[in-house]
């Protein structure tokens, strides 16, 4: 917003979008200056508060609809709640700890992810949607290698998102146990606390360490390990839930409906949905026009990474209408990414 607008918007016209944007969003019903006044302690007269309606319908804020002698927001309205005006609010302690315990029951990742978007769902009662976490941003938490009979070695990895891969490498001749002491050591060195990407260059450079005898064997364990922590599958794998939430909306979208339901369908959409938050610390908000599809112009979506602070596992987050509780909806989207982050950790 610029510095012109701010100087024509005193706390005074702010007080009364915020209140008509939370009327709105409560009644579903165009708010007119009287129902204001009773509503809310604006401490003026329903003729000032006509006034200053005429400034934000003015300046783009609130809209007539129809012949309606209410307003409602507009997409420029809403966008200055939720960056000016818009407080986020905190989960009650049952919402928390309903959270927190059903998270916790959570068996590995395929079940944190479906536990996550049936819980953002359930919360805000809009679309969820969640990512799985990324292999290539996760670092590698814990190697083993276990010898099998006939001359097989099973590798099991543990990345730092929380998930367990399994591998067989095929072998022509049965490692001696010094080798595979010898070669879990330095593929651990090589490559525990590193993303990914990292650790399958460092283990590149280990083959020509060992003796010709062994050069055989470390590459086949090598290439088996390369190819698990290059297996980007999982980076574009979605969870979506509450789907059927928007059909609570239906007078929100109109006839715009259908065309939303089957956009979200859409694999890349939702990747391009989620793919703007970048940060745990941070919420990215999305309004109408402001949402990169035609089909969700008349919704909103609210996004957030997960995992470390500065190093998102992958995002999550939720799609609604415009009408929407934005500081209900913030505040669950939070919450729910960093129980998944922490929850990640623990596993």
């Amino acid at each position: 917003m610029t510095e012109g607008v701010d100087a024509m918007l005193d706390e005074r016209k702010l007080a009364v979008l915020r209140a008509i944007v939370e009327d709105y969003v409560d009644t579903e019903e165009p708010v007119g200056s009287r129902a204001l006044v009773e509503r809310h302690q604006l401490g003026v007269s329903p003729a000032t508060v006509r006034n200053d309606m005429a400034v934000l319908e003015e300046e783009g804020f609130i809209a007539q609809p129809h012949t309606s002698a209410g307003r409602i927001p507009t997409d420029k309205g809403y966008r200055l709640f939720v960056d000016r005006l818009a407080t986020i609010r905190a989960l009650s302690g049952p919402e928390r700890r309903a959270i927190g315990t059903f998270l916790d029951g959570a068996v590995d990742v395929e079940d944190i992810v479906r536990r996550s978007v049936r819980m953002l769902a359930q919360l805000t009662h809009q679309v969820a949607i969640v990512q799985y976490p990324s292999m290539t941003r996760s670092t590698v938490r814990h190697i083993e290698m276990v010898p099998l009979e006939s001359g097989r070695l099973l590798l099991v990895i543990i990345t730092s998102s929380g998930r367990v891969e399994q591998r067989i490498v095929e072998l022509v001749d049965a490692p001696t146990e010094e080798l595979v002491a010898d070669l879990r050591s330095r593929v651990a060195s090589a490559a525990l606390g590193r993303r990914l990407p990292e650790a399958s260059l460092l283990l590149a450079e280990l083959i020509d360490t060992f003796g010709p005898q062994d050069r055989a064997v470390v590459a086949s364990v090598v290439t088996t390990l390369t190819e698990a922590f290059s297996d980007e599958r999982s980076d574009e794998r979605i969870a979506v839930g509450g789907t059927s939430n928007l059909a609570r909306f239906g007078a929100d979208f109109d006839t715009s409906l259908r065309p939303m339901l089957e956009a979200l369908e859409e694999h890349v959409v939702l990747l391009k949905l989620l793919g703007e938050a970048t940060s745990p610390s941070l919420l990215t908000v999305r309004i109408g026009s402001e949402v990169p599809y035609e089909e969700l112009s008349t919704a909103s979506v609210v996004t957030t990474g997960y995992g470390a602070q500065h190093e998102p596992l992958a995002t999550l987050g939720v799609v609604g209408p415009m009408r929407m509780d934005y500081p209900g909806t913030m505040a669950a989207v939070r919450a729910v990414a960093r129980y998944v982050g922490r929850t990640l950790s623990d596993s």
